[in-house]
């Protein structure tokens, strides 16, 4: 945690913070539109790439100083500028002064996203944070001295709330980057960690490497220990009332489930001995579980962990709920569900159109209500009255779902519904999770607004469509080349692999309809990424800008 921020909340001051990572102009609309006094940046690069665009007009008359956190010798601004040491010194000798703040004053500005649009700026309370202390004790108390390793940016309010809990419990928080994390993990053998989707899904494409590597007969012996463990904790899962395809399974059910836990757990403890030790031990080996939120998580990763003893607690929540609403518990980890409601939410599920209650089990928008629940959008009164009723149900645009239990599953979110000539919608998230099971997919989104059938973009996972080619004799180009035994992307045997990849997947989820099924699809060479502008920084795809960047290709699929 930077000191910027903890000492910003002892004067009492609002915050309003942003990724490097971010590009010249969003920094410069978000530095402008929170009316902001004072400037702190990282490091050089990111005060000349503020000032390449110019900080002037009502920027630079508004801004009192900028405070650059390193020594590096920086170029001339209008501006007042202090480096790191300079801050320092001014700080020797001067007595604190802490302000008085209360629950209800604004603590700091969240800008969302932006997935679509301008960011809007998220007031969030001294209240609204301090709530999400209170929620994450009612999941875990860790020990005072356990290692919490953290990878997402320090800046995004998942993060940062997680942050507030984990050091008021007097944990020992453990900064990472994606190419450090794997070292990380073996060296701190942290006991906790938090993440994104994309992350346990790095990690697990890691390990599926490493299995490919292996000689065939191991190959093989892995591919049976994995199969058979899935059986197992799938039995396990019935008998904890914690299999979300059978909730209320029959005493044969159980009966059933009992008869194959108990077969099978011979060779998931053999298979755990020979395999899934490895892995945990890569992790660090001492990870009670790790807390996963800005989006699903895919069920064939959901499973993975599982079968090598690695628990993941899934949870909900958004910007303008700090963020946390729902979270599985340790006791209750229903996989493929969101979790259920923190203390003091409540949730509610309703027609979108109507806006009248939907009884259990029946999907529709979900509504939320509780302590964390944002003051409003800084300086957007419209938005705020869109957003929140009178009553103070927080509208959040997504799709989903409530157990008899009171777990909620999102199925999916309103604006990314992808509406068929046939009247059939769609809910593109669960598809492409489903496709991410595909050893030959790295990343997906489907398309298809308005046409007869879904369309994707895919993004091929190039180490292991690589060693399909070299399998058959081949080398992998993505461009034409005049060796004959190069295959491009665009090559008859490629396009089929993915085919049936992709028909595998679709029409081996839980619940397939016929519409559900991809037709015309691209692959393409460039990844999608927070630096190109097209994931966020939470590693959730801007489907806007995707859309946009490449509508001619799609436009091209169904012509």
């Amino acid at each position: 945690m930077d000191g910027s921020r903890p000492g910003a909340d002892d004067a009492g001051a609002v915050d309003a913070v942003r990724g490097t990572q971010a590009d010249a102009d969003e920094l410069l609309y978000i530095l402008e539109h929170s009316d902001s006094v004072a400037l702190i940046v990282q490091d050089l690069a990111t005060l000349e790439k503020l000032t390449v665009r110019s900080i002037e007009g009502p920027i630079e008359r508004s801004l009192r100083f900028i405070i650059l956190l390193t020594d590096e010798p920086a170029p001339s601004v209008a501006t007042k500028l202090l480096s790191f040491s300079q801050v320092m010194a001014l700080g020797e000798g001067a007595q604190l002064q802490t302000a008085s703040s209360k629950r209800t004053d604004l603590a700091t500005l969240m800008y969302t996203s932006g997935t679509s649009g301008r960011p809007k700026g998220v007031m969030l309370s001294h209240g609204n944070l301090l709530s999400q202390i209170t929620a994450a004790c009612a999941v875990v108390r860790p020990q005072s001295g356990e290692g919490v390793l953290s990878i997402l940016p320090i800046w995004h309010c998942y993060e940062r709330t997680f942050e507030y809990f984990v050091l008021s419990q007097g944990c020992t928080q453990i900064y990472t980057n994606i190419r450090q994390v794997k070292k990380d993990l073996k060296q701190f053998q942290p006991r906790y960690m938090v993440g994104v989707p994309r992350l346990w899904e790095s990690i697990y494409e890691g390990v599926q490497k490493q299995f490919r590597e292996q000689p065939a007969n191991k190959q093989k012996l892995v591919q049976f220990f994995l199969q058979q463990s899935h059986r197992y904790i799938y039995a396990r899962r019935t008998l904890q009332n914690l299999n979300l395809e059978n909730l209320q399974p029959t005493l044969i059910d159980k009966l059933v489930a009992l008869a194959q836990a108990i077969a099978l757990w011979p060779i998931h403890q053999l298979g755990d001995r020979l395999v899934y030790k490895q892995v945990r031990t890569a992790m660090g080996n001492q990870i009670k579980f790790v807390v996963s939120g800005g989006g699903s998580i895919a069920e064939h990763l959901e499973d993975f962990y599982e079968v090598v003893g690695i628990q993941i607690l899934g949870g909900y929540g958004l910007t303008e709920t700090a963020p946390i609403t729902h979270v599985r518990r340790p006791w209750h980890n229903l996989r493929g569900a969101d979790g259920e409601p923190v203390p003091g939410t409540e949730t509610r599920i309703v027609n979108p159109e109507t806006r009248q209650d939907l009884a259990t089990g029946q999907q529709g928008l979900v509504l939320l209500r509780g302590p964390q629940v944002m003051q409003g959008y800084y300086k957007n009164p419209e938005a705020t009255a869109k957003a929140i009723n009178p009553e103070g149900w927080f509208d959040t645009g997504d799709l989903g779902k409530v157990t008899a239990a009171d777990d909620l599953i999102i199925t999916g979110r309103a604006k990314d519904t992808i509406v068929l000539t046939n009247g059939e919608n769609i809910e593109p998230q669960p598809i492409e999770n489903a496709c991410q099971r595909s050893p030959f997919i790295d990343q997906i989104m489907l398309v298809g607004q308005d046409q007869k059938m879904l369309g994707a973009l895919i993004v091929p996972n190039t180490e292991a469509l690589e060693q399909w080619a070299a399998a058959q004799g081949k080398t992998l180009a993505f461009q034409s080349e005049a060796d004959s035994r190069a295959l491009t992307l665009e090559h008859t045997s490629v396009q089929e692999l993915y085919r049936q990849e992709l028909n595998r997947e679709v029409k081996g989820r839980p619940g397939y309809r016929p519409d559900e099924r991809i037709g015309p699809f691209e692959l393409m060479t460039e990844p999608m990424s927070a630096e190109n502008g097209m994931m966020t920084q939470t590693l959730k795809i801007r489907r806007a800008v995707v859309m946009e960047r490449y509508r001619g290709m799609i436009d091209a699929m169904f012509s």
